[in-house]
């Protein structure tokens, strides 16, 4: 199961403070609006800025995307990760996967201790 490029995605209450704050950590605009998100990098580390789009923090894995906006030449689709997710009982909400039988779409589930994680493939 290859999930893709990992990332923080946090949602932020004003985007201007939290982009200036990141970008004194060395973090840079790599992609995104700049008002609704806006996706900083520092090497391989990611991070996404969110403003009115989710109600708290989670995790964030791309399949299809190995990090720097650059796509894999092999990944697993992400209708293939929900089935194989599901049939381990872990459960799905958020799920876009029936829409297209290809390219884009995602689906979130819930770690035991109530995180949130996002699998969203933009391929």
């Amino acid at each position: 199961m290859k999930l893709g490029t990992f990332s923080v995605s946090l949602a932020v209450k004003d985007m201007a403070a939290s982009r200036a704050f990141y970008e004194k950590l060395g973090f840079e605009r790599t992609g995104g609006d700049g008002e609704t998100w806006t996706i900083l990098a520092d090497g391989k580390t990611v991070i996404g800025l969110f403003h009115g789009m989710f109600e708290k923090n989670l995790m964030t894995f791309n399949p299809g995307w190995e990090g720097s906006w650059q796509p894999a030449a092999e990944f697993t689709d992400v209708r293939e990760l929900r089935s194989e997710l599901a049939d381990s009982g872990i459960d799905i909400y958020a799920d876009t996967t029936a829409e297209s039988a290809a390219g884009p779409a995602s689906f979130m589930i819930t770690d035991p201790d109530g995180n949130q994680i996002l699998i969203d493939q933009h391929v």
